[in-house]
This record gives structure tokens, C-alpha cells and sequence, in this order.
């Protein structure tokens, strides 16, 4: 029993000495690695500039998002918003919008029909939004007529004609001839009297442009049909041809015998008449201009088949002639406009007629 009792004190002694060195240990270690270590600064992050001072690089990123507050860079931003791409995850993906395509028609459904040209007046509050342009960079709002004429040019609007009946194709040069006219000075010619050749700064110098800008377009026509539905039995309109008046610039800065300008500001022409299915796609993927809030999604083509818009009725399919009011209601503008409203007031009765029995 005293063997038992002294094995067991001498294994709770030799316990007791174990711990004391493992804690004398854990103190001493430390304080040497303390004193040891060097202490280092981290070094400051140094972010890639978007230009640097020898090749102008410009940084490209791709965007994974299309609001300008999470862009790194302008330039990137516009790029990949203008290609309608957007990065998720590893991947691009198109945001481009596709328009639901109109429904197809049979011509025994349509019980009623009625051709009319109309005219928006961008000066009326209510269509400013066609008029309006943005800064290109938080917006990229463009007025309808700019988006039309740079679609047109690019390829991407090939039904441009030269007039409402959609006969003559227009290409993007002859429109260019429309809209532009370069005249040379009378100091030019008398320069040219004198020396027999210009050279090219001096054609530059002596050389007047004139040119219908966007600020100068604030009048575009449409034609529509508006017919009654019989699958349906509703009315509904189909907008057909899209087309920008502006001055004639080969008129601009020519005089007649008078002295008087032959242009005049109220006199204006068809730039060009655009086929509107063939530009639904362009104006579904802008947006256009809403002063209550910057941010939303309302495409030119919402607006313009919900018709968001002001118009004039100025000709109708009616058997009179060429149904143009003005031309059978001569010089007296309040009798035109009542036309214009006498015509809509028919348009409504052909839906009123259609629950007549």
C-alpha cells in the first residue's frame, strides 16, 4: 500500500514540473520573435490611369452594366453601349431589343380603313421628346430626326425613299445632297477671275456651306392607317412611312432680283421618307427624352405606335383629288384645321359604327 501511494505522488510531481517548463516556454517565445521580426510598410495601390502621357491609351473594359454610375470609363462605356453588350460573368451578352413584330393582317378582316398623312410640330410641349438631344454620356437621347439620318448613313436603314408613295430609293449620298449645298462667294469668283485657280485653303476660305442641321429640323410627317379589326373588333393603326422636313439648302443664301433670300423658314421639304418597319429595330433600342425621370426605358418606337404625340391631319385618302386640305380648302387656315378635326371625328365613328347592328 506505501509502494501505491509513493508511485502515485511521484507521477503528480513529475505532471506538475511538465507544465511548468511548457508555460516557462510559451512566455520566452515571443518575446524573441518580437524583437526578431522587422516591421514592414505596405506598399500604396497604384491604379492603372484611363490615359497615359505617352500612347493616349485609353483604359477598355468591358461594362457590366448600362448606367454611366458603374462605368470605369467613358470611353469604354460609350464603346460597349453602342455595341449593346454587356458583361455577366465570363461572358458577354447582347442587350440588344428585338420589337414584337406586328401581327399578320388578312384583307377580308379589315372591315374599315382609312389613309392619313399627319404633321408633328416639335414646337407643341407634348412632342419635345422627338426634339430633344442629350450629352451622349449619362443619356444618349438623340432627337428622332439625328437618329434616322445617322441610321440611314451606317447602313443599318436601308427603305429611304424620296417621297410618301415609296418609289425612288434615296441613297445615303443623295440625302446628303439635300441636306448640305456648298456655294462659292462672290469674293471666290472674283478670286478666281484674277488668278485662274484657287488653292485648297482658299476654296476652304471663299467657300459658304449651308446645311440643314437637327436644331433646324422641328417638323416630321408620318402616314398611318387606321382600320378596324374584324378577328378583333377593335381599331387599330399601323404607322407606315416616317419622314424629316427642314429648308431646302440649295435655296439658302440666294437672293432674287428683289434682294429678298429665296428661302424662307416657313417654306420646308421632305428630306427623306423612311419606310417605318424597316426602322423599328434602331428606335426600339434608343430611348427617348423624359424630363420627370432620366432614367427610363420608353423606346421611340413605344411612343410612336401608343402615338404620344401632337399631330395635324394635312391629307387623307378621301376620293377628293389628292385629299391634300390645303388644297381644296384654300387660304383660310382656320377652315383647313377644322378639316383636320373633321377628319379625325370620322376616324372615331368608324369604331362607333362597328357596334352598330
Amino acid at each position: 500500500m506505501k509502494k501505491f501511494i509513493f508511485i502515485v505522488l511521484a507521477l503528480s510531481f513529475s505532471a506538475v514540473g511538465a507544465q511548468t517548463k511548457k508555460k516557462t516556454k510559451r512566455k520566452a517565445k515571443p518575446k524573441t520573435t518580437v524583437a526578431a521580426k522587422p516591421i514592414v510598410e505596405a506598399e500604396p495601390v497604384v491604379e492603372m490611369p484611363v490615359e497615359n502621357a505617352g500612347g493616349g491609351e485609353v483604359e477598355d473594359t468591358p461594362i457590366n452594366s448600362m448606367s454611366i454610375l458603374n462605368a470605369k470609363s467613358p470611353a469604354s462605356f460609350r464603346k460597349y453601349r453602342d455595341l449593346n453588350l454587356i458583361k455577366q460573368g465570363d461572358s458577354m451578352v447582347s442587350n440588344k431589343i428585338t420589337p414584337l413584330d406586328y401581327g399578320f393582317i388578312e384583307e377580308k378582316d379589315v372591315l374599315k380603313s382609312m389613309l392619313v398623312w399627319e404633321i408633328i410640330d416639335m414646337n407643341d410641349k407634348i412632342n419635345q421628346p422627338y426634339y430633344h438631344n442629350e450629352d451622349g454620356l449619362v443619356s444618349q437621347n438623340k432627337s428622332l430626326y439625328q437618329l434616322l439620318f445617322d441610321a440611314i448613313n451606317d447602313g443599318r436603314i436601308k427603305e429611304v425613299y424620296d417621297d410618301e408613295l415609296f418609289q425612288t430609293r434615296l441613297s445615303p449620298d443623295a440625302i446628303q445632297s439635300r441636306i448640305k449645298n456648298e456655294v462659292m462667294s462672290n469674293a471666290g469668283i472674283d478670286r478666281i477671275n484674277e488668278v485662274g485657280k484657287l488653292s485648297a485653303e482658299e476654296i476652304k476660305e471663299f467657300t459658304n456651306v449651308y446645311e440643314t442641321k437637327t436644331e433646324n429640323v422641328k417638323v416630321l410627317k408620318i402616314k398611318g392607317m387606321w382600320y378596324v379589326d374584324r378577328r378583333d373588333s377593335q381599331m387599330k393603326y399601323r404607322l407606315l412611312g416616317i419622314a424629316a422636313m427642314g429648308q431646302d439648302p440649295s435655296l439658302m443664301g440666294q437672293y432674287g432680283p428683289d434682294g429678298q433670300p429665296l428661302a424662307s423658314k416657313d417654306e420646308l421639304i421632305d428630306l427623306f421618307w423612311v419606310y417605318y418597319p424597316d426602322a423599328r429595330e434602331v428606335l426600339a433600342n434608343n430611348i427617348a427624352f423624359n424630363n420627370k425621370n432620366l432614367s427610363s426605358d420608353i423606346s421611340f418606337d413605344d411612343l410612336l405606335n401608343a402615338r404620344r404625340f401632337s399631330t395635324i391631319i394635312y391629307k387623307a385618302d378621301n376620293g377628293l383629288g389628292n385629299g391634300v386640305i390645303k388644297d381644296y380648302i384654300p387660304n383660310d387656315a382656320d377652315e383647313q384645321l377644322e378639316e383636320s378635326e373633321r377628319i379625325k371625328a370620322q376616324i372615331l365613328q368608324m369604331e362607333s359604327d362597328m357596334w352598330n347592328y
